[in-house]
């Protein structure tokens, strides 16, 4: 069985503060809410899980303008929402090496951390947008809601997996 999994080894964390699984789970079994980012270049997907991280929601898609206005709109969803732990998709290439929109995320990632003091982790986002794509193709929606929303779909996918992963084998 593969597992949708992917977490920085220290010694390419590039000085980042990137926590592992387990602390994500301290989150859970708190009751605190978690983060899921989907990065792209034109959107930024976000979801948040419930008080007991039992289930992922699509929050809302951020259309991105400048970098620092990003982060900005994403410091002020992480605080109104009390939000303790981010998950942030990374996009590694389908044979799972990393490429340039790997760094990009990385970059952003950090960036954001000196805007705010939040445990966070990367997790593997091969294909999410891909499955968002087909369960809104399910939907009435027309071609144009589709596209505000695909991003946050994607989101939550990336966070339930990542919940799910963790809740499951990191006890």
């Amino acid at each position: 069985m593969k597992i949708n999994y992917f977490f920085m080894n220290e010694k390419l964390t590039l000085d980042m503060p990137i926590c592992k699984p387990i602390e994500i789970k301290k989150h859970i079994k708190s009751n605190q809410q978690v983060l899921a980012l989907d990065l792209g270049t034109k959107r930024i997907g976000v979801a948040i899980s419930n008080g007991s991280s039992l289930i992922a929601t699509p929050l809302t898609t951020i259309n991105r303008k400048k970098f620092i206005l990003d982060i900005k709109k994403l410091t002020e969803i992480i605080k109104e929402n009390k939000v303790m732990a981010l998950i942030i998709g990374l996009p590694l290439n389908m044979d799972g090496t990393e490429g340039r929109k790997c760094q990009s995320v990385r970059d952003f990632a950090k960036e954001l951390l000196t805007n705010i003091d939040i445990d966070l982790m990367f997790w593997d986002e091969r294909l999410t947008t891909k499955s968002a794509k087909y369960i809104l193709s399910k939907g009435n929606l027309s071609k144009s809601k589709k596209k505000l929303v695909v991003d946050r779909i994607a989101a939550s996918l990336i966070l339930e997996n990542a919940l799910e992963f963790i809740k499951n084998n990191h006890d």
